[in-house]
């Protein structure tokens, strides 16, 4: 299925940042990782953290999952298609 440019606007909305970058490859190398292992690996402000993937979970480039108090991060097949696209360049 092709996307439309809106959706595709959208993934390009949601990683136009350099620390949402950093993020993806830092999720793809650990994948179920934190936010507060992400904040740690990237040397980042927690809530700055937090922000950032809340922005890739609603751009569909991150899903979240809640274990306890924890939340997880793990690529989305688009987040996964995203960076191969990066990895190009």
């Amino acid at each position: 299925m092709r996307k439309t440019s809106k959706q595709l606007e959208r993934y390009f909305k949601g990683a136009a940042n350099h620390r949402r970058i950093a993020i993806l490859f830092a999720v793809e190398r650990n994948d179920g990782i934190a936010v507060e292992d992400i904040a740690d690996a990237l040397e980042a402000n927690f809530k700055t953290i937090s922000q950032h993937t809340r922005s890739l979970v609603q751009a569909g480039l991150l899903n979240k999952k809640y274990r306890g108090r924890q939340v997880t991060h793990s690529l989305s097949p688009y987040g996964r298609a995203f960076l191969k696209f990066m990895k190009t360049f």
